[in-house]
């Protein structure tokens, strides 16, 4: 009997030692931001990203009697619907009657001085995937500037970065900076949005230097090294852990005339185009919800499931571009195999130059190896988690 009290107790103590190590993200930590706009009119910059537990962060605040004014939505909308790219109208909330302002294919990326004007605070709560590619941070930096402009406090609400433990890739050449590279930041840069926001102020990335009156509301027990898994989908076409893993090197045949799954129940975790020789393995992209037009609608693809990969192997090899190496040898295209599409993504000229010349993935990785070291030491004031 004595034995199996201590085995409870046991139990008991181990199971309080797990749930003291759960990551609680920013949105979770009420105390330290219902004080902060208590009394104020609140927008929220969020998706269906924005849970906290089991409900989402609006109806907290409605719950809570605060007064939500304006609700912003990136890129796939307020509930994340919409496919990538695709202009997002304004509307309204259905559940809760907050009016729904879409950044996101409406011209600059900014509110327009009128909304700026409805409201005194703003919440930001997105999740991210630590991509120079992947639009929410860029949606960020807009609203910081507005912010920034109009005087308006903006409170960050922090979340992890399921990529967030390592730096890949090269830094941004601003003369291909767009709406898939907003800053002079490498594809993979292994930090939140909370210290992104951070660093955007601290490095003046703002236009003229304006500086964003920010609080980062950070996350508890977590660190760069903390394996995430995200509970909500980010975007349509991120189903699962697989597919966040795979995404900074399978987004590049984005710039190429291969699919990467857009259309099929598996996107980022395939490859494939009609002429791929050698292969067995076959999908056919189809128009679905969050890919209504993908590449290669209603054409049988043949080419590389990377379902099975181990996550061991994708975060051993980080920003891999073996990948594309590949198809572009499978398909013998030579130039015609990138799209202009290519360099906006990878953000230098030399990759597409270095791969038509046959180099290897590693050659061509050793090229980024000083931006990598560079960013590293750039970003250290700013991190507010453990490397």
């Amino acid at each position: 009997m004595r034995m199996k009290k201590i085995l409870f107790i046991a139990l008991i103590l181990s199971s309080i030692a797990v749930q003291a190590q759960t990551v609680k993200v920013g949105a979770e930590i009420t105390d330290a931001y219902f004080p902060l706009i208590r009394g104020k009119r609140v927008a929220v910059m969020s998706n269906q990203t924005g849970r906290v537990g089991n409900e989402h962060l609006v109806d907290l605040l409605i719950r809570n009697k605060f007064n939500v004014v304006g609700i912003f939505s990136p890129e796939h909308g307020f509930r994340g619907t919409a496919d990538a790219g695709e202009h997002v109208a304004n509307s309204v909330d259905e559940k809760t009657g907050v009016p729904v302002w879409s950044l996101y294919g409406s011209g600059s990326g900014k509110p327009s001085a009128d909304k700026m004007e409805k409201f005194d605070v703003l919440l930001f709560d997105l999740q991210d995937v630590g991509l120079r590619f992947y639009t929410y941070y860029a949606s960020m930096a807009r609203l910081m500037d507005a912010c920034a402009e109009h005087s308006k406090k903006m409170i960050m609400l922090d979340r992890p970065n399921p990529n967030g433990f390592f730096v890949d890739g090269p830094i941004l050449d601003m003369k291909h900076k767009s709406g898939v590279g907003w800053l002079p930041i490498p594809v993979v840069h292994g930090m939140t949005l909370g210290e992104l926001a951070l660093m955007i102020n601290g490095e003046k990335w703002l236009p003229q230097g304006r500086i964003c009156d920010v609080t980062v509301i950070p996350c508890q027990n977590y660190t760069h090294q903390t394996r995430y898994e995200l509970p909500v989908a980010p975007s349509p076409n991120l189903p699962n852990t697989q597919s966040i893993y795979l995404y900074p090197s399978t987004c590049l045949f984005e710039g190429t005339v291969v699919s990467l799954g857009r259309g099929t129940s598996f996107p980022f975790q395939v490859y494939g185009h009609p002429d791929y020789k050698g292969s067995d393995f076959s999908f056919t992209p189809r128009s679905v919800p969050g890919a209504k037009n993908p590449p290669l609608l209603n054409k049988k693809c043949y080419g590389v499931d990377l379902r099975n990969v181990s996550q061991e192997y994708i975060w051993e090899n980080g920003f891999d571009l073996s990948y594309v190496i590949d198809a572009y040898k499978n398909l013998k295209m030579g130039d015609k195999f990138f799209t202009g599409f290519f360099e906006k993504l990878v953000g230098v000229d030399y990759i597409r130059q270095d791969i038509i010349a046959g180099k290897s993935a590693q050659e061509i990785k050793d090229k980024w190896y000083c931006d990598v070291v560079k960013f590293k030491q750039q970003r250290r004031p700013y991190l507010l988690y453990g490397e």
